[in-house]
C-alpha cells in the first residue's frame, strides 16, 4: 500500500476571529482609557469665579503632580495592550 501524507485524525478548525486584537488586549485598553479620563477629571477646576482674584488652588498636587501621572500611565497601559500577544 501506498503512504500518503494526510494526518490520521483531522484537527477541528476553529472559526478564526476578524478581531485585531484578543479579548485581554480590548479590556486592557479599555481600562488605559479609563485611566486617561481620570486623570483629566483629576486635572479640572480650580478656577476663581472672579477674574481679579487669583486662586491658588490651581497648584495643588492634584492637579500639578497627580493628575499627570495617571494620564501617563493610562498612555502607558494602552501601549502595552497594543503591544501585548494574545493568546486567543
Amino acid at each position: 500500500m501506498a503512504k500518503t501524507n494526510q494526518p490520521a485524525a483531522k484537527k477541528e478548525l476553529l472559526p478564526k476571529s476578524d478581531f485585531a486584537f484578543g479579548r485581554i488586549n480590548y479590556i486592557l485598553m479599555l481600562s488605559g482609557i479609563g485611566l486617561i479620563v481620570l486623570g483629566f477629571i483629576l486635572m479640572a477646576g480650580g478656577k476663581s469665579d472672579d477674574p481679579n482674584v487669583f486662586n491658588p488652588d490651581v497648584f495643588s498636587f492634584r492637579r500639578i503632580t497627580l493628575a499627570p501621572i495617571v494620564v501617563l500611565s493610562g498612555f502607558a497601559l494602552n501601549i502595552y495592550a497594543i503591544l501585548k500577544k494574545s493568546k486567543d
